[in-house]
Order: C-alpha cells, then structure tokens, then sequence
C-alpha cells in the first residue's frame, strides 16, 4: 500500500475512525427548503461515504433559525429535523464511516437572504466587514440560552445516530465572536479576559458532557489565526485548545480566517497546497488529542506527508472531495492519476453556494446532483462525432464512450485543451491543466479516438456519417466594431498568454473581465505598467469572489491602474478615446495596445450540422460564450442524453 499512513485506523474518544481522512462541513445548500435533509444531501453524502472517507462531518447545521449563513443550511433547531438526520446517518454507516455534526450559528456573518430575513445578531454590535449588516447583541441572558441551544442540538444529532459532534469556533462564526477580542467588546461575564470569552464555547462543551456522558465524542474547530487585524492570533489559539480539551474536548480541528480574510477560509488556485499545515503542527505541539489539519490538502502525497511529518492526525479533505468523492478509495488501491483533481476555481462550490445555488463542481457536474444524474450504459450504441478538444469537447466524449457509444474527438489544432489551456498561464492558474489532464487521461482509458490537427467541416461530416453530434467549437475573440479597432499592431490577449508576443514596458489593457484582469497580473510579473480600463462599474466584476480577492491584492502591488466606467469610443496606435461618468478622455503614449474585450461563440457547423445528422448537441462556448462551470454542466447533459 503506498499511502499506509492514511489507512490506520485512529481513535477520536472512544469513536474508531478507519483512516485518517475527513470531509470536512463545508456548507453544500442541498438540505431542503425547510432545512431538513432530503434525498439530495442523503446520496451528496453517501456517495462520499462509498468513496472510502473515514469520517464525514455533516456541514454547518444551525442551532437556530437565525444562524443559518447560506439559505437551506440543515438544522437542529427543532426534534422535527431528527428523522432526516437519521437516514443519513444510516447511509453514511452503511458503507463503513463515521458521521459527525457540525454544530454552527452564523452570528453577524449572514445576510437576510440567507437567514430567511431574520434579526442577525453577534456578540457585541460590530458589523462583519465582508456582511455590512449591523447586528444586535445578544444579551447575558440570551447568550445562556444560546449555550442551552447548542448543546440541545447535540442531544437531537445523538438520537439521530450520530458518532461525534464538532462545535465550530472557527472562521469568525457566532462561538468565534465570543472567543475573540476583535468581535467581543463586552464587559459581562462573556468578555474581556480570555477567560471570560472562552466562556461560552467552554459552556457548550459541558452542557454536551453533562448531557451526553464523558464516552460520546466532540471535536471543537477553530482557526489558529484570524488573520485580521486584532484577531485571535496563533499564541492566544494554542491557550483557547488547552482550556477546551480541559473541558472535554476530544480532538481539535485547525482552521484559520474569519470572512475579514475570507480568503483564508477557501483558499483559491492561487494557495498553497496544505497552506494551514503550520497551523496544525503548532497545535499538535501542545496537545495529545487528535489534530486535523485542513487547506487545499488535495492530493494523497501531501495528505500522507502531513501525517507522516507530525503535524497532524487526521487530514480534511475538502474541495477535493466535491471534485471527486472516491479520492479515499482510489488513495487506497494507489490509483493517483485517476482521481479527478479540484482545481480551485471556486465556480462550482463556493460561487454557487453564495448565490444560494447548490454547490457543484467545475470538474464533476455529477456532484450535487448524484441522485439525478446517473451514468447508465445506452441503449443504443451509437457513431458519435465531437467537434472540438476543449474542456466540453473532451468531457462530452469520454462520457460518451463510457457508456458505450464509438467516439471520435476531432481537434483542429496540435494541442488539447483550447482556449481554456490559456487560461492556466496566469499567477496560481497552473492547476487548470489538471483538469486537461484528467479528461485526456479519461478518453484514453474509455476508448475515445482523437484526431488531431483536423477540423470537421461539411466533406468530414458526410464522409463520417455520425448518428450524433456534440460541436465544441468553442469562442472567439470578441472584435466590437470601434474605431481603430482593426490596427495591426495591437494585441489579441490569447497571443500574449500562448507566448506568441511579450509587450513592451507601457502596457493599455483594453478590457478589465476575468481576461484582462488575469492577462494584467501575468505582465505584472515582469514588471509591466499596466492600465486596465473597462466599461463595466467594477474591474474583474466576472472573477469569482473569492478568487477576486487575491488578484486584487497582487494587481495593486504591482501597481496596476484599474479604472472603471469606461467606454471605448476610438483607438489611436498609441491609446484609447473613452466616454466616462465626467465626460471624455484620453489614454495614450503605450508601447502596446492589447485588446480583452470578451469572447463571442464560434459555431460555423451547426447549420450545417443539422442538415446531415440526426441528433446535433452544441455546447460550451460554441452555444454561447460564458464561463467553464457552464461548458461541462453542457457536455454531461448532452453525453447522458445520446
């Protein structure tokens, strides 16, 4: 076995896990509108369960309506959530895991939209910076009752069959206002010291020991720093984990961040993997329960580094396991390339989940839907062609012949991957070509011929005479009829990425979206000066938030001019002439003009396509241009539909 080390069963109290890994509660959106877990969620997480996790932690379940921080959160609020509970428990048990509960209120980190337009409320009445929304502060009184709330959640997760609770402190949530002096400016016996702001989360835990005996098992999560600005630092964190496991804490879960630096709390493309390692080996140093260390861990070896080097336990698994839900089995048979990599783009799990979509993955559409989307051979084999070995192109054929149609992939160029191939070359974009990868490494073992440097036209499709379709074609630049746009000299962003032409000193980026603001933190790195001007009211306004965040901090320290609201009305060969809210400007004296105004679809055969073949799917770019998340939802729906 090569990854021995994360196969040995562990003790967490009296609760034998049977590997060392975890999934983490990560809020998901796919309990049911009324905050009970249904159908969806049962098969989001059995699925995961079958995959080999040793144990599974049931994502942030609010103690109260009020505390929920996406909109249909799971809840214990009430015995009327138990039977759900129940059923997932006994799915989870079915194929051998451990279920825990994550214990959660929101406090001020929600929005009425998410909390059913409740009265959001914290420890002291400071507004959460990313939020914005005051809140109230609970009184002494009511901060008892809350303490009562938690650990009556818990006595219902125990009935449910539940093996462990884990109360979250982390991230800046209601339990981590309390603990820490950035949130806490009460005077009551609830703040100033430590030891009193330790108070309520230490309350919980006794309330849960007195209820529940010494025997039932409880992890308390937190983050080791916050990373804002008079927050918990690592220090302060190292005394709050001996005061909990005095209190009866059974193993520490180490995050880190607050939505003050939320950017720390999902780690985009651009994080180091198992960039929170430090914080669980400096907690490791001061306890002997179990430690969990999370953050980005999304490949065996660096899981099976962190246990063998000491600094955790236990390894939490978490995007990589919205990507793919087998990551544990296929550790276990040794079978690393074929797991599907999470690439952390952000646009399935946290983009969607923060519209209050249910999160799915980029790279696996199937997660969020496993109890719908289901992969059956067809019922009849067909001759099927794709037209283009972009992301869309390859998905669809893979899927295709593993459900047994004959499929042949046509690609005009020498190269797999298409346009989006490009759009690894920026700063922490190099994951991207993981999912290339996989793809690829997909057609082959299911059987799909590829033929490269061949574009399909009319006299390939007639020769072929394929049952069905799928054109992948993918986008083009977009050339908006401005004046001067058609200047020889200026720049397509693409040719600037694929190492066609590197720019001169003096940089104009015409078009501030995810192109050109990423095309912008490129040439940042070679010292460019950069403006970025864009007609939209916010430069990068397409760019996940999360990831948005880190690209902004990095294209400031380069220096980058960013400026909005501007409409491009003439190019000169040196600039542009814009329309903006104070009227007309001009933007000149570059050495080079390079043009990121957007993408449009490029669908030459569907006309044609039509005519000659009896199931004609477009997908992808090809239809119209948006973003990845979209071009392989696209490509599975048309591959389970041939």
């Amino acid at each position: 076995m090569k990854f021995k080390s994360l196969f040995r069963p562990i003790k967490i109290g009296q609760m034998e896990v049977r590997n060392r890994l975890v999934i983490p509660p990560m809020g998901t959106n796919s309990a049911e509108d009324d905050c009970s877990v249904g159908e969806r969620m049962i098969s989001y997480y059995e699925e995961r369960a079958k995959g080999g996790f040793g144990l599974i932690t049931i994502e942030v379940t609010a103690v109260a309506p009020e505390g929920r921080a996406i909109p249909r959160q799971p809840g214990l609020w009430s015995d009327d959530f138990i039977e759900g509970y129940s059923r997932l428990a006994d799915a989870i048990h079915k194929h051998g895991a451990k279920m825990s509960v994550q214990l959660h209120h929101a406090g001020r980190q929600t929005l009425p939209v998410y909390n059913g337009n409740l009265e959001i409320v914290s420890s002291s009445p400071i507004p959460c910076p990313f939020c914005q929304i005051l809140p109230r502060e609970l009184t002494t009184e009511e901060t008892y009752e809350m303490i009562d709330k938690f650990i009556a959640a818990a006595v219902r997760a125990n009935k449910a069959g539940a093996d462990a609770i884990e109360i979250h402190g982390a991230h800046g949530y209601l339990i981590s206002q309390y603990m820490s002096a950035y949130s806490n400016k009460r005077v009551d016996e609830f703040g100033g010291s430590l030891e009193n702001r330790m108070r309520f989360p230490k309350m919980i835990v006794e309330g849960i020991r007195r209820e529940l005996g010494n025997a039932y098992p409880i992890i308390f999560r937190l983050s080791a720093d916050e990373k804002v600005v008079g927050g918990r630092s690592l220090l302060e964190s190292k005394a709050i984990v001996r005061t909990m496991v005095d209190a009866g804490v059974d193993a520490v879960h180490v995050s880190g961040g607050s939505y003050g630096s939320i950017e720390w709390i999902f780690g985009a493309s651009d994080s180091s993997p198992g960039y929170m390692e430090d914080f669980a080996s400096a907690i490791k140093t001061i306890t002997d329960v179990p430690v969990i260390a999370v953050g980005r861990i999304n490949d065996p070896n660096y899981a099976a580094s962190i246990i063998e080097s000491g600094s955790a336990d236990m390894v939490a698994i978490g995007r990589a396991s919205i990507a793919d839900p087998h990551f544990a089995n296929k550790a276990l048979l040794g079978e690393v390339s074929e797991i599907i990599p999470c690439i952390g783009c952000h646009q399935g799990c946290s983009e969607e989940m923060l519209k209050g979509n249910v999160a799915t993955c980029v790279v696996n559409p199937f997660t969020g839907h496993e109890y719908e989307w289901i992969i059956e051979p067809a019922e009849e084999k067909k001759r099927v062609m794709v037209a283009g070995g972009g992301p869309g192109g390859l998905r669809a054929a893979w899927l295709l012949a593993k459900r047994g149609h004959e499929v042949t992939l046509y690609e005009k160029e020498a190269v797999l991957g298409g346009q989006y191939l490009l759009a690894a070359y920026p700063p922490g974009k190099g994951d991207l070509t993981k999912l290339i990868r996989n793809y690829i490494d997909l057609c082959e073992e299911y059987g799909v011929k590829i033929v490269m440097e061949k574009e399909v036209d009319e006299a390939l499709i007639k020769e072929e005479n394929p049952d069905a379709i799928v054109l992948a074609t993918g986008g083009k630049a977009l050339i908006p009829e401005i004046e001067g746009i058609d200047n020889e000299a200026f720049i397509a962003a693409n040719d600037v990425l694929a190492g066609k032409v590197l720019p001169g000193q003096k940089v104009l980026i015409a078009g501030g979206g995810m192109v050109g603001s990423e095309l912008a933190d490129y040439l940042g790195q070679y010292g460019r000066e950069v403006t970025l001007l864009d007609m939209e009211a916010e430069i990068a306004s397409d760019v996940n938030t999360i990831v948005k965040i880190t690209l902004m901090q990095r294209l400031k320290a380069y220096g980058t001019e960013m400026i909005p609201n501007m409409k491009i009305k003439k190019f000169y060969d040196d600039g542009v002439l814009c329309d903006c809210p104070q009227g007309v400007t001009e933007f000149r004296g570059y050495d080079a003009v390079i043009l990121a105004l957007g993408t449009e679809n490029d669908n030459p055969l569907e006309k044609i396509a039509r005519e000659l073949v009896d199931e004609v799917y477009v997908i992808g770019d090809a239809e119209k241009a948006g973003k990845i998340l979209k071009v392989t939802q696209q490509a599975t729906m048309a591959a389970l539909k041939i």
